[in-house]
């Protein structure tokens, strides 16, 4: 059967490979987008050329019948993925915010290209198990790309819903009325209209103050009443928002918007939460988004409690070095910084999955700039740039002499079955919330760098024997410690906190032995220990970031004695000696 999936699933790629013209080579590149087909072509390349060090997974299906893939990676030479713990990346829920997927196949591409040739990316293949899921919303990047769309429209999963409640769904989308593959504004002249014509730049329009004359009304977004109720553009896909449909702390639809009728009610969404509930040992969860320069954590609302201080102390970490990894981008709480969402992703991994779980907000429009350097300036020089200080100037300058004029469409004329004569223009739908193609292999590089720090910080943990004392006839005293090197704890303190994930066990075994007593060291040096009153060769245990335990057992017997340590999300280790 798999053998029969890889052949059908090849085959697919090199006829979708053809119908775009261009070939998909590793290493992959990083000055353009991809196409749905694309991604998986590109996954699928990865894989063949590094079979050994990957696996390609089938975890679902679309609303529209697509196939949703991932990519592990993972080294089986140092153990099965399940046994090492797991860095789970995704990206493109919503259905415009491409570049999401960009930075999940340059990281995949980036940890295979570089095994065996940069020791830190070695390292992190051999002990941790990656999860790589470029793209979420596989609809809605396929139509981003191949239909005419705003930068922010597309976004839902492709679930049709009767949004005017006229009987009808979704059949009142966007209209790409002048066919330049863009979703553009619309604008009439009328002296009794809301805006007037920028002075500085005829392209640009401004407000229009009290007892000012107005010169253009706006119309809204290209369309026109495909379904004859008086209205534009007012049906058009969906809308369940996928990253409010997640399986904890879901609200019905009068309470957050987009939810759905019901927690994972999206084909796609389900799909991939068995596919992570499948995978116990995944720790740290980044999800991918645009737009604004963001690195947000939970709680996802007010509601929830925060965090305990242990996890905080977690996330501050990561989240410093993740702001240090990617200038001008924050490390924000999700409710307090931004906005309240229910059912979202990451409330749902953090609660559920039991993972420290961050969102990145891909790109700041603010880095398309086109302005002096302050510090350079003399006093009375500055004359060229005088009345276009304004952030929506310096980024028409950006867009002429930096991308040759690529982000906006001059207005254009053009008649309107309803409107009459009107003008089209504006910023193209690969504008605003997406980095050009020259800016994307920073913006994926720095991303995906963030992600490769946080994997850095996995829980690592080493059994050593501190010391072994016979204090009477076959009676021996064994300390052990566990020391976990990295700043994320054997398990995240939330997971404790719900009693979601069972803890990690240590246990003491041996033929010939017997554990008479066991618990934790307190103090070593007073000999203080809190023995545990059943079954003490037994220890459910818990090791925290930047930190250690110790455990004192008193052992009856001769021989071999071997100490095991179990965990859910770090690697199982062992320990060997004799009495």
């Amino acid at each position: 059967m798999k053998k029969s999936f890889i052949f059908i699933f090849v085959f697919g790629l090199m006829v979708s490979g053809s119908l775009f013209g261009q070939e998909i080579e590793v290493p992959l590149r990083f000055d353009r987008y991809y196409s749905y087909d694309q991604v998986n072509e590109a996954m699928q390349a990865l894989h063949q050329k590094y079979p050994e060090l990957s696996s390609l997974d089938l975890v679902g299906y679309s609303e529209e019948d697509r196939a949703i893939y991932a990519l592990t990676i993972s080294n089986p030479k140092t153990g099965d993925h399940l046994s090492k713990p797991g860095v789970y990346v995704d990206g493109n829920i919503h259905g415009n915010e491409i570049q999401a997927g960009e930075v999940c196949l340059y990281l995949a591409n980036r940890l295979l290209t570089r095994y065996g040739e940069n020791e830190q990316i070695t390292s992190l293949v051999d002990k941790n198990s990656f999860y790589i899921l470029p793209v979420v919303n596989v609809d809605g990047r396929y139509h981003f790309l191949e239909d005419a769309n705003t930068s922010s429209s597309n976004r839902s999963i492709r679930r049709p819903k009767d949004d005017d409640r006229d009987g009808l769904f979704d059949e009142d989308f966007y209209d790409d009325l002048d066919g330049d593959g863009n979703i553009c504004n619309m604008r009439k002249r009328d002296p009794n209209g809301t805006h007037r014509t920028d002075p500085y730049d005829p392209r640009l329009m401004v407000r229009v103050e009290p007892g000012e004359k107005g010169e253009w009304i706006l119309l809204g977004r290209e369309g026109i009443d495909n379904d004859g109720d008086g209205r534009i553009n007012e049906d058009t896909e969906g809308y369940v928002d996928p990253n409010r449909n997640w399986g904890y702390n879901w609200k019905p639809a009068y309470i957050q918007g987009g939810a759905g009728y019901y927690p994972l009610s999206g084909t796609g969404l389900k799909a991939i939460s068995n596919y992570l509930l499948d995978r116990p040992n995944v720790i740290v969860v980044w999800a991918f988004h645009n737009a604004g320069g963001m690195f947000l954590r939970g709680p996802s609302t007010k509601d929830e409690s925060e965090f305990p201080s242990a996890d905080l102390s977690v996330y501050d970490y990561l989240g410093d070095h993740s702001e240090m990894i990617t200038p001008g981008y924050e490390y924000l709480v999700l409710w307090k910084d931004l906005y309240a969402t229910y059912g979202d992703f990451t409330g749902f991994t953090s609660n559920i999955i039991g993972s420290y779980g961050f969102v990145g907000e891909l790109f700041q429009s603010s880095s398309e700039t086109y302005t002096l350097n302050e510090n350079l300036i003399k006093p009375g020089e500055r004359t060229q740039q005088q009345g276009k200080e304004d952030a929506s100037h310096q980024r028409m300058l950006f867009n002429d002499h930096v991308t040759q004029g690529e982000l906006y469409k001059p207005w254009t004329a053009f008649n309107h079955p309803l409107y009459g004569e009107i003008e089209i223009g504006g910023w193209t739908k690969m504008s605003s919330r997406l980095p050009h193609p020259f800016m994307l292999q920073d913006l994926v590089h720095r991303n995906a760098s963030a992600v490769i720090f946080s994997a850095t910080q996995t829980p690592e943990i080493k059994v050593e024997l501190m010391d072994k004392e016979k204090i009477g006839k076959n009676l021996y005293q064994v300390r052990i410690r566990l020391v976990n090197d990295n700043a994320i704890p054997s398990q995240t303190y939330q997971s404790m906190k719900n009693k979601s994930h069972r803890k990690d066990i240590l246990k003491v075994t041996g033929s010939s032995i017997s554990v008479v007593a066991g618990g934790e060291l307190r103090d070593k040096h007073m000999n203080q220990a809190v023995y545990k009153e059943h079954k003490p060769q037994i220890q459910f245990i818990h090791i925290p970031g930047f930190g250690k335990l110790e455990y004192q057992f008193l052992i009856s017997g001769k021989g071999t004695v071997k100490v095991n340590y179990s965990s859910l999300k770090a690697k199982d280790q062992e320990l060997e000696f004799n009495l």
